[in-house]
């Protein structure tokens, strides 16, 4: 909104300098000749296509949404600097290469190529005024965040559904916005002929739902393009530039996306890492109680699960399936992707007598329990 205003006062002041200056010279009987009609032509033409031509150039730069109001002072500040120092370039321009313009012909001339310049200065730092920056002196339009950011919802993070559950513990009460974009890529997966597909596309829908009606949390469905992103571009590009544009923190599952807007300097929430975080830490040489339920890729390996989802390979525990079994814990990986971590089955102290017991037959079988026993 902000841009399209300076962009109408721009062709308001246009006109209104053209209408000055043939007014004036339509006015003065002393120049109603030939020339002054040509001259009056000229300046009329020239002011209307070198108007039209700036707009057609800012028209297709590069838009963002950021804008402020001392933009716009900055860039008055650096045009009028710049229509002074080409004015007199076009002074020499005109004593050199004769071009004729004497008089109100060359201070409309001026005028127009400052009226210009100002616009197109002031069009630049509005669209771009948190990348400009200036060494001596130094200058910097800092990003100005006010109040609580909001949070950008990732389709993969609305299927997931774990954000509603987060959401309904109050650990976050800043607004949660879903793009346009994103909701429209969530209807076509609700509307796909695959029906898994179909499901989780119902599902995010349902999720989105339950979101609002979420008492203190506030979702707003947000209708804005993301700027300078063509309208066929990947969601993943909108999202980040979406998020940039508005000052929010994106919040998503997708382990790509997450990398790459930490690389254009996004700010991100990944609900892998926060679920990661919240589960209990273990440290190698703890005990713990793990069912085993499927034998692992190696020889003698276990596979088990905690009650988060946390995978556990046990070590001599392929004999143990369909069993609760105490392991020690010897090390754990954690990844953004999720947790593992790896124990070794150990054999309760009756199991480790009993087996000696069983062999009463054999003295030297006794006598080589008794050894490791003693060695232990």
């Amino acid at each position: 909104m902000l841009l399209h205003f300076v962009r109408g006062i721009f062709i308001i002041v246009i006109a209104a300098a053209l209408f000055v200056s043939i007014t004036s010279e339509m006015a003065n009987p002393d120049k109603a000749n030939d020339a002054s009609q040509s001259d009056i032509r000229v300046i009329f033409i020239g002011g209307l296509v070198l108007a039209v031509l700036v707009l057609f150039i800012d028209w297709f730069l590069p838009k963002n949404s950021l804008k402020a109001l001392a933009g716009i002072f900055f860039g008055l500040i650096v045009g009028i600097f710049f229509s002074w120092a080409l004015s007199l370039v076009l002074d020499m321009v005109n004593d050199v290469f004769k071009l004729g313009l004497v008089g109100n012909s060359l201070q409309v001339a001026k005028w127009v190529m400052g009226i210009c310049i100002c616009y197109l200065v002031i069009s630049f730092v509005i669209q771009t005024k948190d990348d400009v920056r200036f060494i001596i002196p130094y200058v910097e339009f800092a990003r100005q965040s006010k109040g609580i950011r909001p949070l950008i919802l990732d389709t993969s993070v609305i299927i997931d559904g774990r954000i509603a559950d987060i959401c309904q513990s109050k650990l976050f009460d800043a607004p949660l916005i879903v793009p346009r974009f994103v909701l429209n890529e969530l209807q076509l997966v609700a509307d796909s002929a695959d029906k898994l597909k179909r499901v989780r596309g119902r599902r995010g829908l349902d999720v989105l739902h339950k979101l609002q009606d979420i008492k203190g949390i506030e979702v707003i469905v947000d209708d804005t393009p993301p700027p300078g992103i063509d309208e066929h571009a990947p969601v993943d590009q909108k999202l980040i530039a979406f998020t940039k544009s508005c000052d929010g923190k994106l919040i998503t599952n997708d382990y790509n996306l997450s990398k790459v807007a930490q690389v254009r300097e996004v700010d991100v929430i990944n609900i892998n890492d926060l679920a990661n975080s919240l589960k209990t830490v273990v440290l190698p040489g703890e005990p713990m109680m793990v069912r085993i339920v499927k034998p692992g890729e190696e020889a003698q390996q276990g596979i088990g699960y905690l009650d988060d989802g946390t995978m556990v390979v046990v070590e001599d525990g392929r004999n143990k399936i369909g069993e609760k079994a105490m392991i020690t814990v010897t090390s754990a990986l954690q990844t953004s992707a999720g947790r593992m971590i790896f124990g070794k089955y150990e054999k309760p102290v009756r199991e480790s007598n009993n087996q000696p017991d069983q062999e009463d037959n054999s003295d030297n079988r006794n006598d080589k329990g008794r050894y490791f026993k003693n060695r232990r």
